[in-house]
């Protein structure tokens, strides 16, 4: 899950921005409006965490234009007011969510991924196959029954494999959902985390490699049986 925070305040943007890393999930930052227009027009996030009172261009005015464009993410707006009339008005404005500052971290995390599973076609909050289930709410994964030790870079690139029930993701695919924009990746950052991964989930091989297009989970058909003829 890609998120973008948009908060002037420093320490809270950080604070913010590394707890949801840390939950394994894909941060970038802003501290104006402009920048993070900026930011929602190059790329695509499933949350936008905006602070409403945003120097350059208010955070009010941010909310507008995600909704005249139809940019495609979800809103949780943040302020320092808790009044009905400015919740009402942050929701009058297209946000999908109100946090009044101060707020627990525990409470922001709950929220950003719900909004952010409503970005996204509906989907168990286990998702399962081929003996893996990764569980999106507790962040733990396992396989047949086994629990697997999973960095928050490896817990999202299962997570997004997981997400394409079968369909191959490219590296770039899996960069655009996985990595932050500022950091100096590269498509040999994919084959590390993801040659790390393989041996965590042990034999047989679970994530597939397609020539020349990408990843994809195996789908994990049972093998046929000693003697067997195949399909008549």
């Amino acid at each position: 899950m890609r998120v973008l925070v948009v908060e002037d305040e420093e320490f809270l943007r950080e604070m913010i921005a590394e707890g949801l890393r840390r939950d394994a999930l894909a941060v970038d930052e802003a501290g104006d409006g402009l920048e993070a227009l900026r930011r929602l027009r190059l790329g695509e996030y499933d949350v936008l965490v905006l602070d409403r009172d945003l120097p350059g261009l208010h955070g009010d005015e941010v909310c507008r234009q995600v909704v005249r464009e139809r940019l495609l993410t979800r809103v949780l707006m943040l302020t320092a007011s808790g009044t009905v009339r400015d919740r009402v008005e942050g929701l009058g404005l297209g946000a999908d969510d109100y946090l009044t500052k101060p707020f627990a971290y525990d409470e922001l995390l709950a929220r950003v991924l719900a909004l952010g599973r409503r970005t996204r076609p509906a989907l168990p909050p286990v998702l399962e196959r081929a003996g893996l289930a990764l569980d999106t709410a507790r962040r733990s994964a396992a396989r047949d029954g086994h629990r697997l030790a999973l960095s928050r870079k490896e817990f999202a690139v299962l997570e997004a494999l997981l997400r394409a029930e079968g369909a191959v993701l490219s590296s770039d695919d899996l960069i655009e959902q996985v990595w932050e924009q500022d950091t100096a990746y590269s498509t040999n950052a994919v084959r590390v985390t993801l040659s790390k991964l393989r041996a965590k989930l042990g034999e047989p091989p679970l994530i597939e490699t397609v020539p020349g297009a990408g990843y994809r989970i195996a789908a994990g058909e049972a093998p046929p049986r000693a003697g067997s003829t195949g399909p008549r």
